[in-house]
């Protein structure tokens, strides 16, 4: 296994105000995640993980302490910067699979590789391989609508990866599917960080998942801490 880390969180606190009460989420929180890594993050609903994955990915400000992808800080960086950052090295899988019904699955995965400015035929060249890669090749003129449970998030994973990002955030990705489904969705995931080197980590509540995983944290007193699954 690589041993470069490409995200790290370094004493980062997040607070809410409720009401006239200071909610803390996360306090001091240090976390780091080397490439080809899969880390579970296994914690209670509203102990932060949420909040967790938002500042990884950059699409949340901490209140304190730094966050770092790919060896550059991002928390005093501007908007278009962490936009920037975030488009080019991090992925996102979330329980709801967020495909566009419009489009085929081929299409979707098709996306942000051209938004990323990637010529059609290329982004289309990789699509059909990640399709292919993730064993469901044989549906790519298919719209989400027309896919299975298990198929759809296949789709979100490969599309989250098109562009080959450094590191991929997945929030519950097989919360809505059966247990079969739901392993070999993860089995699919696995293989694809073991085959591409990208860093994984991945919110779940399924604890058999969780121990497949390199690792599992969780969220206590609002610090990131290492236990065994």
């Amino acid at each position: 296994m690589a041993t470069d880390t490409v995200l790290s969180l370094t004493g980062i606190s997040r607070h809410y105000g409720q009401g006239e009460t200071l909610l803390t989420i996360l306090k001091d929180a240090n976390f780091s995640l080397t490439s080809g890594e899969t880390v579970a993050l296994v914690a209670p609903s509203g102990t932060g993980k949420s909040t967790l994955l938002h500042i990884a990915g950059l699409l949340e400000h901490p209140d304190g302490g730094e966050v770092e992808v790919g060896g550059q800080l991002c928390t005093a960086l501007s908007d278009e910067r962490r936009t920037a950052v975030r488009r080019g090295s991090i992925g996102f899988v979330y329980q709801f699979h967020h495909l566009l019904p419009e489009f085929s699955a081929l299409e979707n995965i098709m996306m942000p590789q051209m938004i990323a400015g990637l010529p059609m035929a290329e982004a289309r060249e990789r699509a059909a391989q990640l399709l292919d890669y993730m064993r469901i090749g044989h549906r790519a003129d298919h719209r989400p609508g027309e896919l299975s449970g298990g198929e759809q998030q296949r789709v979100a994973i490969a599309r989250a990866v098109a562009n080959a990002p450094l590191i991929l955030l997945a929030d519950e990705p097989t919360g809505n599917l059966d247990p079969e489904t739901a392993s070999y969705v993860f089995s699919a995931l696995g293989a694809l960080v073991r085959q591409s080197g990208l860093a994984a980590l991945i919110a779940t509540h399924n604890h058999e998942l969780a121990r497949k995983m390199d690792r599992c944290v969780t969220i206590e007193d609002g610090r990131i801490v290492e236990y065994m699954a």
